[in-house]
């Protein structure tokens, strides 16, 4: 290994090569449970292109894998070191470089956080739509390597949508451009849709051309208490089925509910079931709030609430981001699961969940972005109660199982990383796995690129 770190040295400034033992084993992994991380060798922190080339050139040289990281918010260990491998961290590479209002672009490197650009592209009366719930944490890069969806996907998608153009580079330190800055292009394969999703494991992002739009009108909301998780999403598929299109609709089951009121002390109803949030940001959204309201009373909701301004709806959006954080704190470690489903199929989801939970003795809160039928359920269990945690582990392979039955996927956003790679097997079949691991040797000859995930 002493090769190694000479070799990185010769094209690294001092700042950028970290190899002491304690500052290796604070970046060794993302925040995902049950996901083993090894022992790296060296961090590399680059802040230009070039840096990053000669990284990948001197690893593909001496075949030593290297594990791409953002922020490390991630939850499927994909960001998790491998033995021997060099972290690559490109939180360093942060800069804005671009924002087109005319053409609706921003260029960015990939450690821009996700709420800095969406508050840069604000100040141009722009909008760069997807917002993973980590979106004060996450960074542009860990979004398209996972494929990062968020609260507003229901209305405007997900990062794959947003993903214009990429400079990526590949295993050998070549540098390759795909994509475009235009509004429409079909010339050649799709890589830039290659890419993104592929958790690092074809290329490394050091720059993205993102698609922009117009700054919506603030989001107005109201919250749906239902006395039942199933006549919640009884009025999810009534909301969709009869033509809206929200910018967010989201629901906390009562689990989640008291677990945020916990920590947030903001005072959600505990006696729902089940909290729905639905919220559009037209110009004049009282109308479709009105008529959610009413269909939201048609499935059996016992309270509608619409917020009184925009203020009281930020509140519920802040209380919807708190979820998956509040659920952690009920037994100190938490399994989020990232089953998404047809919205008819919903309810089957919950109902299945619940069972899940009830015969295994554990609490699984379940959060999701319901218009879109991606659901998050939660086990919360003991780290250090062995029995619970072997509990913890069956139960969330259960749930992906549930999903899978029920026409769905094992992963709408977090990626599949180390956490769920037998189920990515399961769910892709022998063909499309054969193809992806050409794909894979194509990029990557020597497979030096984040090995170990994925498949």
């Amino acid at each position: 290994m002493s090769e190694l770190i000479e070799r990185l040295a010769e094209g690294l400034p001092e700042d950028a090569l970290l190899t002491d033992p304690d500052v290796l084993a604070s970046y060794a992994n993302d925040m995902a449970s049950f996901c083993p991380a090894g022992a790296p060798t060296a961090v590399v922190v680059p802040r230009t292109v070039e840096q990053v080339q000669h990284t990948l050139r001197t690893a593909n040289d001496l075949r030593v894998p290297v594990v791409p990281q953002g922020a490390r918010t991630g939850l499927s260990g994909a960001a998790n070191a491998t033995d021997g491998c060099v972290l690559l961290s490109l939180v360093r590479m942060d800069r804005i470089l671009e924002i087109n209002p005319v053409d609706r672009i921003a260029v960015v490197e990939p450690g821009v956080v996700n709420a800095t650009l969406s508050r840069a592209v604000n100040e141009h009366g722009l909008f760069y739509p997807p917002d993973p719930s980590s979106w004060e944490m996450c960074t542009i890069g860990g979004n398209i390597g996972t494929g990062s969806g968020g609260l507003c996907c229901v209305k405007y998608g997900v990062t794959a949508e947003y993903v214009l153009g990429l400079d990526v580079v590949l295993a050998d330190g070549r540098l390759l451009t795909t994509g475009r800055r235009t509004a429409k292009g079909v010339a050649g394969y799709d890589l830039t849709r290659l890419l993104v999703g592929s958790e690092g494991s074809l290329g490394i992002v050091v720059r993205a051309t993102l698609a922009l739009k117009a700054e919506p009108s603030r989001q107005l909301a109201l919250a749906a208490e239902f006395p039942s998780t199933d006549a919640a999403c009884d009025a999810v598929c009534r909301i969709m089925e009869d033509g809206h299109t929200p910018a967010l609709l989201e629901l906390m089951d009562r689990t989640t509910v008291r677990a945020v009121n916990d920590m947030t002390k903001m005072r959600l109803p505990e006696t729902t079931e089940a909290l729905l949030l639905a919220a559009f940001d037209t110009p004049d959204p009282a109308p479709q709030l009105r008529a959610v309201g009413d269909l939201c009373a048609a499935a059996g909701a016992s309270e509608v609430v619409p917020a009184e301004d925009q203020a009281e709806s930020e509140m519920l959006l802040q209380a919807r981001r708190a979820a998956l954080t509040a659920l952690e704190a009920v037994k100190g470690t938490s399994m989020i699961d990232d089953v998404c489903v047809p919205r008819t199929r919903l309810a089957d989801l919950l109902t299945g969940t619940a069972g899940i939970a009830e015969r295994h003795n554990l609490t699984i809160g379940v959060c999701a972005h319901a218009g879109d039928g991606n659901t998050h359920p939660t086990v919360c269990f003991d780290a250090t109660d062995e029995d619970e945690s072997r509990r913890a582990r069956i139960s969330f392979d259960e749930i992906m199982e549930l999903g899978l039955r029920l026409g769905g996927t094992i992963t709408g956003e977090h990626g599949v990383g180390l956490l769920k790679k037998t189920w990515l097997a399961e769910e892709l079949g022998p063909v499309s796995l054969d193809l992806h691991r050409a794909v894979k040797s194509a990029f990557d000859p020597h497979g030096i690129l984040n090995p170990g995930k994925l498949f």
